[in-house]
């Protein structure tokens, strides 16, 4: 008697009246004398419309509906199971999102690399890292090659106290495709992680030697890590002025502070004065201002050290008392 109803909501559907089909298939599911059946097939459908209407919750419910009905085919009603585990971990339920899949993994008993992935996804997400890295490791080394899942295999990893480990996984993904950025900047990180600081600065500059750094969290990664290096100056000063050069890097208070302090500790005194001077009105206190002054006082170009410490305080500073010496020096 149902079948009717779903073929004009199929045909709804078909037809692009995605609105119209969602109303139908909400009259079907209400509809007492609708069986199982037809009102799984009409949740499911109305399922696809709600995604892509982008109404998640409403989603969910449809979805709910459906596998609640128990009718559908098994290809069908497990897959509502796994796109419901998808959506939870989409919307930041993640204790939902591990339950779905754990009813989609024991009901299915399926073993393959994406479905444990995506329970693996969900330990994660829930701070259970060692628990998140003895499901993935088995499905990263079954389907080699998913830089994302490799990346969240050494993350889980690290963060579950094995460093070594999860920097054997980063290196073996960015050995495979030396062209695949992503997997390249994972390894940066599992290098950091592992305080080898040396090594992500020379993966980094290998691959901006290659044409790899494109963006302004590239540059700024590689100049971080070289401010933070003893006798880098010059390396720090080299790529903030590349990056600046070629557009990529935007110039903002904390590349003008590198900037002057690398100049300076090079002695290059001119070009970190200028340098500070280009930080100092963009700095939420006075802190870059205060360490004009110093510079310029050291100088012994007193009226523009004053000014510098004037500044400073104006705009404050951890420790005025520094900032009154200066501007209590003889001479104007």
């Amino acid at each position: 008697k149902g079948t009717p109803k779903l073929q004009a909501m199929l045909k709804s559907f078909n037809d692009g009246n995605v609105a119209e089909a969602r109303t139908a298939a909400d009259a079907i599911i209400a509809d007492a004398a609708s069986n199982a059946y037809e009102k799984a097939f009409a949740a499911q459908l109305a399922a696809q419309t709600a995604i892509g209407a982008q109404d998640y919750p409403g989603a969910l419910k449809y979805i709910d509906t459906a596998i609640a009905q128990n009718s559908l085919d098994n290809d069908a009603h497990f897959g509502l199971m796994q796109q419901r585990a998808q959506i939870q971990m989409m919307n930041k339920d993640y204790a939902a999102a591990l339950a779905s899949v754990d009813q989609f993994l024991a009901e299915t008993h399926a073993t393959d690399p994406a479905s444990q992935v995506l329970r693996g996804n969900a330990l994660y997400r829930l701070g259970r890292f060692a628990d998140a890295a003895a499901v993935l490791k088995p499905a990263v080394a079954a389907a080699p090659g998913h830089s994302d899942w490799e990346q969240l295999l050494a993350d889980s990893l690290a963060r579950s106290g094995n460093a070594a480990e999860a920097m054997k996984v980063a290196e073996s993904a960015a050995s495979r495709n030396p062209a695949d950025k992503r997997a390249r900047f994972n390894l940066v990180q599992s290098y950091l992680q592992a305080k080898q600081t040396d090594k992500a600065a020379q993966l980094l500059e290998e691959m901006r030697k290659s044409g790899q750094l494109t963006d302004d969290a590239d540059y700024r990664q590689l100049f971080s890590i070289y401010a933070n290096l003893e006798g880098k100056e010059q390396q720090t000063i080299d790529i903030i002025n590349e990056g600046m050069t070629k557009g990529v890097l935007k110039p903002d208070y904390n590349v003008y502070l590198a900037l002057a302090q690398s100049y300076y500790f090079s002695e290059q005194t001119d070009k970190a004065i200028d340098a500070y001077r280009k930080a100092a009105p963009m700095g939420k206190n006075g802190e870059a201002y205060l360490a004009l002054a110093g510079v310029l006082r050291n100088e012994q170009r007193i009226s523009e050290a004053k000014a510098a410490a004037e500044q400073a305080l104006a705009k404050g500073v951890k420790h005025p008392e520094d900032a009154k010496k200066i501007l209590a020096l003889p001479g104007k």
